[in-house]
C-alpha cells in the first residue's frame, strides 16, 4: 500500500518529466545534432564534443554518453552542496533525458531546412523544458552547474552565470559548425524560451510570491538555500481574527515559480500561497528589465 501511495503521489510528476525529456531528446537527436545547431546546455556541448572527437580521433563520442559523463561531476558537487533530497527529482530527470538520447535514433539522412529545424527544435525543447520545470526540477547540466558556481560565488546571480555558460557553449558551436548553424540555433533558443515561459509562467518572465504560514522561517530558509533568491518577511494582521501573522515575499524567475509553491506546500500543507505576475523587475538577481 505504501508503494502505491508513493506512486500516486509522484506519478504525475514522473509522467511530465518523462514526456518533457522525450521532447528534448527528440529535438537533440532529430534536429540539433544532425544539423550542428548548438543551443547551449550540456547537450549542446555534447554535440560539439561529438564533432571534435570524430575529427581528431575518428570515433564520434555519442551525445548521450558525453551528456552522462559531463553531468557526473556536476551532480556529485551539487549533491554535497544541496543534499540528496533536493537533488532526487533532478537526478531522475537527467537519467530520463540521457536514456531518451540513447534510445531515440539519429537519422542518417537529415533534412537541410534550417528554418523548419529551428522552429521544430525550439517548439520541442520549449515544451520539454516547460514540462520539466513545471515539476520544480531540471535535467541538470548548466542549470545545476550554475547553482554550484553560485554557491562558491554568491555575489554573482545564478541568471548571469547561466547566461555566460550558455554563451560560451554557443560560441564553441559557432566555431565548430559555423555561423549559419549558430544563427538558426539562436532562433531556436528564442522560440524555446517563449514556449517555456507560456507553459511554466503563463508568458510572464517573473512572478511575485506571497506565502503566509506559521512555518515561515523554515520556508524562507528553504527558498533562499535551494533557489538562491532573497526573501522578505512582512508583518501582517488578520482582519477577522486580529492575529498577527508573518508573510514572506520573494521574486522568482520563470524556472523557479513552481519550486516556490512546492517548497511551501512540502513544509506546511496549510500554507497560503499567492503568486502574481510582475510587469518589471530591476535590481539584484534581475539585472535586465523584465516585462510581460
Amino acid at each position: 500500500m505504501e508503494g502505491k501511495g508513493k506512486l500516486g503521489k509522484y506519478g504525475p510528476d514522473l509522467i511530465r518529466i518523462v514526456a518533457g525529456t522525450m521532447c528534448m531528446a527528440l529535438a537533440v537527436n532529430f534536429v540539433y545534432e544532425p544539423l550542428g545547431m548548438v543551443t547551449g546546455g550540456m547537450s549542446g556541448l555534447s554535440i560539439v564534443i561529438r564533432r571534435l572527437t570524430g575529427r581528431w580521433t575518428g570515433f564520434q563520442m555519442p551525445v548521450w554518453l558525453s551528456n552522462l559523463l559531463l553531468n557526473i561531476p556536476i551532480f556529485w558537487m551539487a549533491w554535497r552542496i544541496k543534499g540528496g533530497h533536493y537533488m532526487r527529482m533532478t537526478l531522475v530527470a537527467n537519467i530520463c533525458f540521457t536514456a531518451a538520447l540513447f534510445l531515440i535514433p539519429v537519422p542518417s539522412a537529415p533534412q537541410k531546412d534550417f528554418v523548419l529545424a529551428a522552429v521544430v527544435g525550439g517548439v520541442l525543447t520549449g515544451a520539454g523544458l516547460g514540462l520539466v520545470f513545471s515539476r520544480g526540477c531540471s535535467t541538470g547540466g548548466t542549470d545545476l552547474l550554475g547553482a554550484v558556481i553560485h554557491h562558491f560565488l554568491p555575489y554573482y546571480p545564478v541568471g548571469q552565470i547561466l547566461f555566460v555558460l550558455d554563451c560560451l557553449i554557443i560560441a564553441a558551436g559557432a566555431w565548430v559548425f559555423g555561423i549559419r548553424s549558430a544563427v538558426y540555433a539562436a532562433v531556436a533558443v528564442y522560440l524555446t524560451t517563449r514556449l517555456m515561459d507560456m507553459i511554466v509562467a503563463g508568458g510572464s518572465f517573473a512572478k511575485l510570491a506571497y506565502i503566509i504560514s506559521d512555518e515561515y522561517e523554515a520556508i524562507g530558509h528553504a527558498v533562499m538555500s535551494q533557489l538562491g533568491r532573497g526573501v522578505t518577511v512582512l508583518e501582517g494582521t488578520g482582519m477577522y481574527t486580529g492575529r498577527q501573522r508573518k508573510t514572506l515575499m520573494c521574486v522568482v524567475d520563470r524556472k523557479q515559480i513552481s519550486s516556490v509553491s512546492h517548497i511551501a506546500r512540502k513544509i506546511d500543507k496549510k500554507a497560503f500561497v499567492i503568486i502574481s505576475d510582475i510587469r518589471e523587475v530591476q535590481g539584484e538577481g534581475f539585472v535586465e528589465k523584465i516585462q510581460s
